[in-house]
């Protein structure tokens, strides 16, 4: 099981990212992921928070292994084409460890704040669809026509090619069974999820017939979810174990509000056995 760590960057200045991350690397993190917002979420709501993939790009210069992604991007913030030129433009200054997380967006009060439209839940859907489809093309092919609901590209292409091929792992965030957990099943590399572990492992076969419905061996598709760490360690381990044994192959740690201290305890103590 690969163990990454959500760094959580709101509230933060980019001194204590980079040094957040770095010592994860050190210390054996399998990935470090921020998130794709531009307000705090949490606590001061006019306090720092730091730009996605713009710090990614900057924490891809600052590693040297641990893989790096934002889980996950919102798709309503930025043209497909700008987020796929993004992507490969992370992949080749981190030399190869991006992972590309999208999701259908949900935060409307920080679209109505900053002015990105927040259409209804299905376009928001069919937006990430094609945004799939669109980076996938961009990324693999030259005179890349698209010509869909909301999105039309003609004789598109785009260089470098990325250093990962085809492309970057795609993870995608669903947890909707009748569109977003197929949609999941047919495109992701990745899927991850939340809920309780009964919850996870009912999507998860949700995904499973997707998956072959669509042509696919579930099999193919990683299954990834959040891990707080901020329950005694038997607790977690016991969490963990239940995951691993539903078909969870990447456990998320959420940065604790108890700090560094736990992560660390938590590094030493809790996930070597996870990885092992």
């Amino acid at each position: 099981m690969k163990v990454g760590i959500d760094v959580s960057q709101h509230q933060l200045e980019w001194p204590e990212l980079r040094a957040r991350v770095a010592w994860a690397e050190e210390v054996g993190f399998e990935s470090a992921w921020v998130f794709d917002h531009f307000t705090a979420l949490y606590g001061d709501r006019k306090g720092p928070c730091l730009e996605a993939w713009t710090l990614l790009a900057a924490l891809g210069a600052a590693t040297t292994r641990i893989r790096l992604g934002a889980l996950v991007t919102g798709v309503t913030y930025r043209h497909p084409s700008l987020l796929a030129a993004e992507a490969v433009t992370v992949d080749h200054v981190s030399a190869g460890r991006l992972d590309i997380g999208l999701g259908a967006a949900w935060h409307e009060q920080e679209h109505g704040r900053l002015g990105f439209d927040f259409p209804p839940t299905r376009e928001r859907t069919e937006r990430l669809d094609e945004t799939v489809q669109i980076i996938k093309g961009l990324l693999t092919r030259d005179d890349f026509d698209f010509d869909g609901r909301h999105y039309r590209l003609q004789r598109a292409f785009y260089r470098p090619r990325p250093v990962q091929q085809p492309h970057p792992p795609i993870w995608i965030g669903a947890g909707g069974a009748k569109v977003m957990l197929p949609l999941a099943a047919r495109h992701a590399d990745v899927w991850h999820g939340f809920g309780s572990v009964s919850e996870l492992a009912r999507k998860s076969a949700v995904i499973d017939r997707a998956a072959e419905a669509a042509g696919r061996d579930p099999a193919e598709i990683g299954r990834s979810t959040n891990l707080s760490i901020s329950e005694p360690w038997d607790s977690v381990r016991r969490e963990a174990d239940q995951l691993r044994a539903a078909g969870f192959t990447h456990l998320i740690a959420s940065w604790p509000s108890e700090g560094r201290a736990l992560v660390e305890e938590f590094a030493a103590d809790v996930m070597p056995d996870l990885t092992g």
